[in-house]
């Protein structure tokens, strides 16, 4: 185990405050039970002003660059405030009180500020490029050659090369935009918050099982509203209790109070902010000389321009838009075959299709959940997949503190013995954590520093009253996968510089592993173990499980839909130069148009996400790359391919998808370790046929 690193030499706030101090805690995991909100900007003030000392004495060095006096003191830099940084995130994220909201407020433009200040440093990226001019005379490893490109791209990409004014005007608007973000997602939690629909009776929720009815009910004790039902929101714009609430209105509830979120002319309206951070974007893109903000992110991303995008994008929406309108047509005629028919909307779609999907094939989705019993997925599902690709094995560390009573943690030993990470898992929705699922690191790996990964997943399922069961939905079982396949990508990158560490790859690149793990969902040997009946401990039957199989493709017009739309919304948004983008725009118009223009207008498939709530580009890292999930799944699909070609589940494929992929972090361009893992580049075909496209 590696020890623990000295932030505080000299520091004499390090007595009082604990994020100034060496975490005695293995693999350096912060002690949360001396942390206070109090102890958090002090902290940031310190290193700040450590890392801007270790910049400087970069840039005094009078001899020329080398990689020596310039990338490795570089690499070397800025290890406080990356503790402190994701020491406060991770909890920004997951539990954020008003007190740690305040502080974000506080803390964004000041952040914002000193990247800038490290980015847009004159000397630094003088020393930068005159290493990277003479790179082909070093004979550098690759890795550290590498990292030169990868500095003096990241650099020259935001902005180092401007002359001063430029450069104050972009340290202004980065400020300002991230002012605007952070105020966009405190927003949306309390509009979600605010909005959480509260039911007086518990027929209206007629059709959830026994667990979420006890959910709902523990939702409103906590409010306050004792004998009633308050079920919270989803961060899409559906609901997983869409399918199987009988009650039509209050299913038409759900999903009104859902697309409602930031649009209501109340304090969290979302509309002026989000506007505010399109104009903003837009005109930054153009200072840094690119016509939009979409092509400012994708000309350093594996897409390469936003046309790539388009193109993608509009090639799968006209194939999902028809079969989305068969989908329709099909439920539309089980509602007409009823004593009194209506014309469906989008808040019956998931209902009716649960009913043609019992139809034709004879399966109810709903009726799983007794077999998906949370620990046992866990552990018998996500920990033994992970255990028979890779080797690794998991205890569980309750003699460690998290964050929050409600996140667990578990040790990560390799094969061999050797100690590999941690592991924190935090399950439950609640008031104080964001909405959907992700995965982020409190500790990076890096042989120069000396440190091993601590990860963390979160995920927003509904915590039942004390002592009943979690049982989860097939989609909720798929996200702890996906979200696993992030967390085993940043415990097994294993590279020199903390620079490459982790999922430090291409946002659009960065879904793809993760995807891939949810390839062992209903993979035989994992799904036999861990999807066995809560009270019976039957295993799901196999006729149920061939089922399962044969309606992989079922409803993806929809699914394929609702997530283009959204991805179209996005780049919509951040296609728009900086004239358009200051003009005066109807937020609600515009994405009507924009789904009309790549014929997604469909009102009973609305999009996953609308602008107001769209916190993956508005509040979150994927602006103009949103469409990073489906460019991953081309090279998720030829994955699974391989897989199944060379013998699925062994230790020989997770070795070869381990060492050649997860293993190298962001050190080396991920196409080309793509290259190395699967011989040619990915092919297509396979995700056109998942999605059921290839017709």
């Amino acid at each position: 185990m590696c020890e623990p690193a000295v932030y505080a030499e000299g520091m004499t706030d390090a007595v009082t405050n604990p994020l100034l101090a060496s975490s005695t805690l293995p693999y350096g995991l912060p002690d949360y039970r001396d942390i206070l909100a109090e102890h958090y900007l002090p902290a940031f003030a310190e290193a700040f002003t450590q890392h801007r000392r270790e910049i400087d004495a970069i840039t005094r060095v009078r001899s020329m660059p080398t990689f020596e006096n310039t990338l490795v003191p570089l690499e070397r830099s800025g290890e406080l405030l990356g503790h402190v940084a994701r020491t406060f995130y991770t909890v920004s994220s997951a539990d954020a009180t008003e007190d740690i909201q305040a502080i974000e407020e506080e803390l964004a433009p000041l952040m914002s500020a000193h990247e800038d200040a490290i980015q847009l440093d004159g000397q630094l990226f003088w020393r930068i490029k005159a290493v990277y001019d003479q790179l082909d005379d070093l004979d550098l490893p690759a890795e550290d050659r590498y990292l030169v490109e990868r500095h003096f791209r990241e650099m020259s990409h935001a902005g180092a090369g401007l002359d001063d004014a430029q450069k104050e005007r972009l340290t202004e608007l980065n400020q300002r935009l991230s002012i605007l973000t952070t105020t966009f997602e405190k927003n949306l939690l309390a509009d979600t918050n605010d909005l959480a629909v509260v039911f007086d009776d518990a027929a209206e929720l007629d059709g959830l099982t026994e667990g979420e009815l006890s959910a709902a009910a523990q939702n409103a004790e906590d409010r306050g509203l004792s004998g009633r039902y308050v079920v919270t929101l989803t961060l899409f714009t559906g609901h997983p209790y869409l399918s199987t609430l009988t009650n039509r209105e209050s299913r038409r509830r759900l999903i009104e109070a859902s697309r409602a979120r930031g649009s209501r002319g109340n304090d969290n309206d979302n509309r002026d902010v989000l506007r505010e951070i399109v104009r903003l974007r837009a005109e930054r893109a153009a200072l840094l000389g690119y016509d939009s903000h979409a092509a400012y992110i994708t000309s350093d991303e594996t897409a390469g321009s936003p046309e790539a995008v388009h193109a993608l994008l509009r090639k799968l929406a006209v194939p999902a838009a028809a079969n989305a309108r068969r989908e329709q047509a099909a439920l539309q005629q089980i509602v007409d075959a009823e004593a009194a028919p209506f014309a469906l909307e989008a808040h019956d779609w998931a209902f009716y299709t649960e009913r043609v999907r019992e139809a034709e094939y004879d399966l109810d989705r709903t009726a799983l959940r007794p077999w998906f019993e949370a620990e046992r997925v866990l552990q018998d599902g996500v920990f033994r997949a992970a255990t028979q690709l890779y080797g690794v094995t998991f205890t569980e560390r309750a003699d460690l503190p998290a964050y929050h009573p409600d996140a667990r943690v578990f040790e990560l030993h390799n094969a061999d013995g050797g100690a590999l990470g941690l592991f924190i898992l935090d399950l439950y929705t609640r008031d104080t954590k964001r909405g959907g699922a992700w995965m982020n690191s409190i500790v990076s790996q890096s042989r120069l520093r000396g440190t091993s990964p601590i990860v963390v997943n979160n995920l927003n399922v509904p915590k039942p009253a004390p002592g009943q069961p979690t049982l989860l939905t097939l989609d909720e079982v798929t996200t702890m996968f996906h979200e696993f396949g992030h967390a085993l990508h940043g415990l097994f990158a294993t590279v020199t510089y903390p620079h490459f560490a982790g999922t430090a790859v291409f946002r659009d690149f960065v879904e793809f592993p993760s995807q891939v793990n949810e390839m062992w969902i209903l993979w035989p040997e994992v799904l036999t173990e861990y999807a066995r009946h809560v009270e019976t401990g039957e295993p799901l039957p196999q006729e149920v499980i061939d089922k399962l199989h044969a309606s992989e493709a079922f409803n993806q017009g929809f699914a394929t839909s609702e997530y283009l739309a959204a991805s179209w919304i996005d780049q919509a948004w951040h296609s728009l130069s900086a004239a358009d983008a200051a003009a005066s725009i109807d937020v609600a118009e515009f994405e009507a148009a924009a789904l009309a223009d790549i014929g997604l207008d469909n009102p009973v498939v609305p999009t996953r996400y609308s602008s107001t709530y769209f916190a993956h580009v508005f509040s979150g890292g994927y602006s103009a790359g949103y469409y990073s999930y489906i460019w991953s799944e081309v090279l998720d699909a030829d994955t699974v391919e391989w897989f199944k070609e060379n013998g699925g589940l062994t230790r020989a494929n997770g070795d070869r998808f381990r060492e050649r992929l997860l293993g190298v972090g962001g050190s080396k361009d991920p196409l080309e370790a793509y290259r190395d893992f699967r011989g040619r580049d990915a092919d297509i075909a396979p995700l056109l046929k998942r999605r059921g496209l290839d017709g």
